[in-house]
């Protein structure tokens, strides 16, 4: 792999995984400038509310979210 990605990632652990939490959670990171990607739910045997969640987002190292690295022209 050559170059040095332009793209800055955050993983964020939410538990216990309430509406608010994440609601939260999101609400910090966009503020923050950082763009939502995925959310991935760990789930308890026999339960069918998740243990755990970890939120993935996204920014450019300029601080924009979602943002994708520009082109190098040259």
């Amino acid at each position: 792999m050559t170059g040095r990605s332009e793209i800055l990632y955050k993983v964020v652990e939410v538990a216990p995984v309430t509406e608010e939490s994440l609601e939260r959670v999101l609400n910090e990171r966009a503020a923050e400038g950082w763009g939502f990607e995925s959310v991935h739910f760990v789930m308890r045997e026999g339960s069918h509310r998740p243990a755990m969640a970890y939120l993935f987002f996204t920014r450019g190292k300029g601080g924009v979210a979602g943002a994708t690295p520009a082109s190098s022209s040259g």
